[in-house]
């Protein structure tokens, strides 16, 4: 006897058929998203660190190689964090879809699996440095209810012998199907909704009044000259939509003004806890500043040039009184990441600080509102903190931060460093006139000279734009005579110290990348 959708098998005494196995994957992958949803959606009566997904993800993050996330960033750049949801993803589905293959009532191996996925997010959430153990009850309750879904349906598939085509079984099993599903997305994409609009980060910024900065501290006006103004190179400032973001934060974090507060404390004459009308009575200042990070490879896309409103760092420490044996400054995310920046470097004269706005506008979520730290000629790992919370006074040989724990420098200072912007890499143009432009900085020191070369020939001074100040990049073009065929075009810089790009090429970790950048470009 042929069958097609349905065979007779025998379990124990009573006589059952078997199920496409595709129905038993459909209900894993299910079950799993009800664990989700609901982990999600209640997380939203705990912290954000409660979340079973997300907590997951930012635990992968800490516990991966530095060669790993490297190359995440050099493969995905600020994409990185979507394609880790992609892969976790497509890694849970493939472990429900397996759950459910082998789920059945009398031996439920899929619900183990659930089970053993349940307590890896256990484990995930209260390795959050602001977790406590209420926090794991969404991931708890989540999968409880995941495998009550998974045996449900598993219960339908099962079709007695002697059912009509078992049209009764499978309707309730579509029916079940049906209602889990919707409950795991709606739960999953309402909980994102609600905690977003749980924060009021939202009405916080629409709400949000700039600081009124006194005349002596407006940032100068950008000169004619500074912004070369070719099609396709780096404009001189960075608009808020393309400004860079890299960061371990995969949710981000939701902090409004009334909430926010910065504990100082450690090796002070004073320990002090600033809230946000504190830091509003203070005295701003605006400054354009570039800032650069340091997983950008030679040539790479990670810097920006933005307008800053903020509060010097300095006067801050002034007044708490850092203690003479103090040199590290170990400040906090609301998220609980870490960075050391050497005290030194916070008050020597450079314009770092507590920024609250960026061109102009309120900071972006992203970019750390309402407070992050900027300060120039450090690369961002070991100075600029998104959503600042807490500041420690310590010591280098006391104390480290997440990426100094993980082998990357201590002190790190921006490397001087240079880019083509145009020609586009293999970009194919005409014999005849061409312009090469591009950008090149050295926070701190400024850049005094860019030099261009074509097939290891001899070098040629680029013209620079105007220098805005010594922390702002620098643009450059030079006109080039081109003549048919691949030809390979490279540039360095030397700030005003006197120091040349170095050839040799090292990669960013653990100090920042060296080495000339070269494009090769088609004139046909």
């Amino acid at each position: 006897m042929t069958t097609t959708t349905t065979e007779r098998q025998t379990s124990g005494d009573s006589a059952r058929t078997r199920v496409h196995p595709f129905a038993r994957m459909l209900s894993g992958v299910v079950a799993a998203g009800v664990v989700l949803g609901v982990g999600e959606i209640l997380s939203l009566l705990f912290s954000s660190a409660s979340s079973p997904f997300f907590a997951v993800g930012s635990t992968t993050v800490d516990r991966t190689p530095a060669f790993a996330r490297e190359f995440a960033i050099d493969t995905f750049g600020t994409n990185d964090k979507a394609a880790l949801f992609v892969g976790m993803s497509i890694g849970i589905a493939i472990i429900a879809a397996i759950a459910g293959l082998l789920e059945r009532p009398s031996r439920p191996i899929g619900s183990v699996i659930l089970l053993v996925l349940g307590a890896v997010g256990v484990y995930a959430v209260l390795q959050r440095p602001t977790s406590s153990l209420s926090d794991v009850v969404p991931t708890v309750v989540g999968v409880v209810v995941g495998i009550a879904v998974l045996q449900a349906l598993t219960r339908a598939l099962e079709v007695p012998a002697g059912t009509v085509d078992g049209f009764m079984p499978r309707r309730k099993f579509l029916v079940l199907f049906g209602a889990a599903a919707a409950v795991a997305v709606a739960a999953g994409t309402v909980g994102r909704y609600l905690g977003d609009r749980v924060a009021g980060v939202a009405d916080d910024i629409k709400n949000f009044r700039l600081p009124t900065v006194a005349a002596g501290e407006k940032a100068a006006a950008v000169p004619a000259g500074t912004d070369i103004g070719v099609e396709g190179a780096t404009t001189f400032v960075t608009p808020n939509n393309t400004f860079y973001r890299i960061d371990t934060a995969l949710q981000v974090p939701q902090l409004t003004t009334a909430e926010w507060q910065l504990k100082i404390h450690g090796k002070v004459d004073r320990e002090m806890t600033l809230s946000w009308d504190d830091l509003m009575a203070r005295t701003p200042i605006e400054r354009v500043i570039t800032l650069t990070c340091v997983s950008n490879e030679v040539g790479g896309p990670l810097a920006g040039n933005a307008t800053w409103i903020g509060f010097p760092i300095k006067d801050i420490l002034d007044e708490v009184g850092v203690q003479a044996d103090a040199d590290m400054l170990l400040s906090t995310s609301i998220d609980g990441m870490t960075i050391g920046s050497p005290v030194e470097a916070l008050t020597d004269g450079r314009d770092a600080m507590l920024a609250v706005s960026m061109n102009g506008e309120p900071l972006p979520v992203e970019h750390g509102y309402p407070v992050r730290q900027v300060v120039p000629g450090l690369y961002g790992f070991v100075s600029a903190t998104k959503w600042v919370v807490d500041w420690e006074l310590t010591r280098f040989d006391e104390a480290t931060a997440y990426w100094t724990d993980r082998g990357w420098g201590d002190k790190a200072p921006i490397k001087t460093a240079s880019r083509i912007d145009v020609p586009a890499a293999f970009a194919p143009v005409a014999p005849g006139p061409v312009r090469v432009a591009g950008t090149a900085w050295a926070q701190q020191r400024g850049i005094e000279r860019v030099e261009v070369r074509v097939d290891n020939g001899p070098w040629q001074e680029a013209t620079l734009a105007e220098q805005y100040t010594i922390d702002t990049w620098r643009q450059w073009f030079w006109d080039w005579d081109a003549t048919a065929g691949n030809h390979n075009i490279q540039v360095r810089a030397t700030d005003q110290d006197g120091n040349t790009q170095v050839e040799e090429r090292t990669p960013p970790i653990p100090g920042g990348s060296t080495g000339w950048h070269t494009r090769t470009i088609i004139v046909s």
